[in-house]
């Protein structure tokens, strides 16, 4: 899969950052550029973006965080505040971190993580911690992020050995399978899944999100295990075989008004049929005849969607335990609000002790800032999160990977997850033409446009940059307004042009008519001249940016050239970027200093005077 690195560099540009960007391929990108590194014992330490080795965290005003709240910034701030206060030890001790972990703890607290769970947490920490000496090539604060990271990946049910032991065996991280997956069926023996879950979570828009999953992105990971772990190495996720289901869903509450009328509507919207019988039905006797129903016509997978209460009650339960003995599901989940915080592990504990269930589904977590329901529901319940609602969408349900969960808890980013959404919009074929477009710097205003409207397709400008390390702690809202104003600029000036300066930007940067064409398409787009020539001139920028740094991620050399001297065969400094006395040379630059060195020093040419 090539991945081109445009919507990066939008982002970053716009919010005047430079971020990190992705690497041309996934497979570099795993090797060269992951969120996490390694030390010369090959202890596998996640990395953060530090400014001066410092954990960059979210910029304060009167102390108070001016941080867009969106999915565990409280959390995230926290700890990487704790961080980076430990300093630059050579060994940790109970003293040295006493103070950090106490902070930590109270970190979790205010996220609404359980008591239980966060003492357990910090009892890990420190028994990760305490006595280590710090790994030659990493501070003190990223080994403590490291035993945090670590810890919370067990505690969300991944395994933090065996991901190291296949990192520091060149493995691919980030690429884990979920923490659980679903019971799989056949024509005539179909998979019954149960939801439950009290009015409000979620449960029926849930349920519409799971069958277009099922349906559509569910990948087949027994078809993969086939593959061979080296070639299934280099997919991504939305690259993998899926196994397309055919499901039915089963409108079973007959309680709530318009509950049945709007599983329709959903059905109807992502293409999945919906058995119903009104509501004067016993939701048993629904149920019972769905899955005959589902026998009969071929259906693999069957979705029963029950009744919620306001309260757990005798009545709901003793009902869900009648609709499982008729049923008898393969999974019973659990639908929780992940804004409740640590009620919802308290939530998913009551309902397994009352009727059994196999795993929960988080939704609403892109409003959580919190993060407590993710960290503490196994830890209370002993249950796997199976699934997350990432929005209101229907394909804005995703498997829960604990570990790309703990990355984002830890504020590190979500860069493979970000990959896969890209890779989701954009074929190969149109990657890899991006790809070369970016390399020889031919990036034009129309490629600028499909970019834009493709972070657009994968969510708001403020969800894509917080999967990028370190520029989710610099955004705010003013920040994500000013993005917002200029792509909106952007484009109303871009959609001024002609066809033929779309094409070919040097009209607006080297032609003589430069600033005619620059003055005609501000005021056409209602723009002043001022920002039209900002918007060219961050477009340039931009384009020589990203040919830069294609050319560094995939080790873009240009043909060794001989300088000043029999066989010195030397790198072209115009081909990676000169760096000439600690300084970094622009394009312009390296090409003087280029030819002038092709010259043997000798100047560049014709000198004056000469004839």
């Amino acid at each position: 899969m090539k991945l081109n690195i445009g919507n990066t560099i939008i982002l970053s540009q716009a919010l005047k950052i430079h971020a990190f960007a992705p690497s041309s391929s996934f497979t570099t990108f795993q090797q060269r550029q992951n969120r996490h590194h390694y030390c010369e014992d090959n202890a596998f330490v996640p990395r953060t973006i530090y400014n001066n080795n410092k954990v960059s965290s979210s910029p304060r005003r009167n102390g108070k965080s001016t941080g867009m709240k969106m999915m565990f910034d409280q959390l995230a701030t926290a700890i990487n505040d704790v961080a980076k206060n430990i300093g630059g030890r050579q060994r940790m001790t109970e003293k040295s971190i006493s103070q950090a972990l106490k902070d930590v703890r109270r970190a979790l607290l205010d996220a609404d993580v359980n008591l239980n769970v966060a003492d357990t947490l910090i009892e890990g920490v420190k028994r990760r911690s305490i006595g280590q000496e710090v790994t030659k090539g990493v501070t003190a604060d990223q080994q403590f992020i490291k035993a945090m990271y670590d810890e919370l990946l067990d505690m969300m049910g991944g395994d933090s050995e065996i991901q190291n032991k296949n990192g520091a065996a060149g493995g691919s991280i980030g690429t884990m399978s979920p923490a659980a997956t679903l019971a799989v069926g056949s024509k005539g023996d179909p998979a019954v899944i149960l939801l439950a879950g009290l009015q409000g979570a979620g449960k029926t828009t849930a349920a519409g999100k799971l069958a277009l999953y099922l349906k559509e992105r569910e990948v087949d990971y027994d078809a993969v295990e086939a593959m061979g772990p080296e070639k299934a190495r280099q997919l991504l996720t939305s690259r993998m075989p899926t196994r397309n289901r055919k499901v039915l869903l089963v409108a079973a509450d007959v309680y709530r008004p318009a509950a049945i009328t709007q599983l329709e509507v959903l059905g109807k919207t992502v293409g999945v049929d919906v058995f119903s019988l009104g509501t004067e039905v016993n939701p048993v006797d629904i149920a019972r005849q769905a899955l005959e129903k589902a026998k009969a016509e071929g259906y693999d997978t069957v979705l029963v969607d029950t009744a919620g209460r306001q309260v757990i009650d005798a009545n709901l339960m003793e009902e869900l335990k009648q609709v499982k003995e008729a049923v008898k599901p393969d999974e019973t989940l659990l639908v929780v609000d992940a804004m409740t915080g640590q009620e919802a592990a308290s939530l998913t504990a009551s309902f397994d002790s009352a009727v059994g269930i196999t795993g929960a589904i988080l939704t609403k977590m892109d409003g959580d800032s919190r993060g407590g329901a993710a960290v503490s529901v196994r830890g209370v319940s002993g249950k796997p999160i199976k699934f997350v609602g990432t929005g209101e969408k229907t394909p804005d349900l995703e498997p829960f990977y604990p570990d790309r969960m703990a990355s984002r808890i830890l504020g590190m980013g979500d860069v493979v997850s970000l990959v896969e959404k890209a890779a989701a919009e954009v074929s190969d074929a149109d990657a890899e033409r991006m790809q070369k477009k970016m390399l020889e710097a031919k990036f034009d205003f129309d490629d600028f446009l499909k970019q834009s409207e493709l972070v657009a397709k994968m969510g708001n400008f403020a969800g894509v940059a917080k999967m990028l390390p370190g520029i989710g702690g610099q955004l705010d809202n003013g920040k994500i307004r000013e993005v917002e104003t200029k792509v909106k600029r952007s484009k109303a000036l871009i959609q001024s042009m002609t066809k033929k300066e779309r094409e070919n930007p040097d009209l607006f940067i080297t032609d003589r008519t430069a600033r005619s064409r620059i003055l005609r398409i501000s005021r056409g787009s209602g723009n002043s001249f001022e920002n039209g020539v900002a918007f060219i001139s961050e477009f340039q920028k931009m384009r020589t940016m990203m040919s830069r740094m294609q050319k560094q991620m995939t080790g873009g050399m240009t043909a060794p050239t001989s300088f000043g001297g029999a066989g010195g065969d030397s790198m072209d400094p115009a081909s990676l970027g000169a760096e000439v006395g600690g300084v970094q040379l622009g394009n312009r630059k390296m090409r003087r200093m280029a030819k002038k060195m092709s010259k043997g020093n000798r100047g560049g040419g014709k000198g004056f005077g000469s004839g």
